[in-house]
């Protein structure tokens, strides 16, 4: 369970850091974005990129030793604040905000936007990122009906480019047996499906121990 940390924050301190870290994550997806379109002249530049490097020595002054991992409370609710999907202190993750069905049949969806820095051929969406949120969303899934796993394959159709901008993803559990889970999904674009996924999640053997010796274990949310 490296990366698992229990801290058992109560609810207001989350809430507290969730006010913090979201809107300063932001606009640091703000200054990504803004770098790569600037014209500006050189000079501008310059001065920005001096602005920006004592920025982040004033952050690294105090910082995680490694990857921030998954931090969790005594009910197993996950908060996955380092994931590249749904981060909340990532800047790199979109964020996606992903909604799920209220009968937990492991069907859930997001409607997100993708900018340039998203970008593979001109205008449209990288093929690998389009992989990256696929694969987020049908986890999401299998842990949404109470079948959560770790990616073990995962396939994927591309019926079209997925142009940058509004777009939604879907995903729902197939089928499941023991241990495993097949889910399928897709993103959808203003043209309609642009890629297709079926893929393949499988309970991690130190889960299955736990769940064996009926000790406290994480709840599906705890694997996002």
């Amino acid at each position: 369970m490296a990366g698992y940390v229990r801290d058992d924050l109560p609810d207001e301190e989350v809430q507290r850091q969730r006010d913090l870290y979201g809107p300063f994550t932001q606009s640091l997806r703000e200054l990504v974005d803004a770098g790569l379109r600037t014209l500006v002249d050189d000079e501008e530049v310059r001065a920005v990129q001096a602005e920006v490097e004592a920025l982040t020595a004033r952050l690294r002054a105090r910082q995680l030793d490694g990857a921030y991992g998954v931090r969790f409370s005594a009910q197993g609710r996950g908060r996955p604040w380092g994931n590249t999907v749904v981060g909340l202190r990532n800047a790199v993750a979109p964020p996606l905000r992903i909604e799920h069905h209220p009968d937990r049949d492991g069907r859930v969806w997001s409607d997100f936007h993708l900018g340039a820095v998203y970008e593979g051929p001109p205008g449209l969406v990288h093929g690998g990122v389009s992989a990256l949120l696929l694969d987020q969303l049908l986890g999401e899934s299998a842990g949404a009906g109470g079948r959560p796993g770790m990616t073990a394959t995962l396939t994927l159709t591309y019926r079209q480019g997925t142009p940058l901008g509004d777009l939604r993803g879907e995903a729902w559990i197939e089928r499941s047996e023991d241990h495993k889970t097949w889910c399928r999904g897709h993103l959808v674009g203003p043209d309609g499906v642009t890629v297709e996924a079926e893929g393949l999640f499988i309970l991690p053997r130190w889960a299955r121990e736990r769940i064996a010796s009926e000790q406290p274990h994480p709840t599906p949310r705890y694997f996002e």
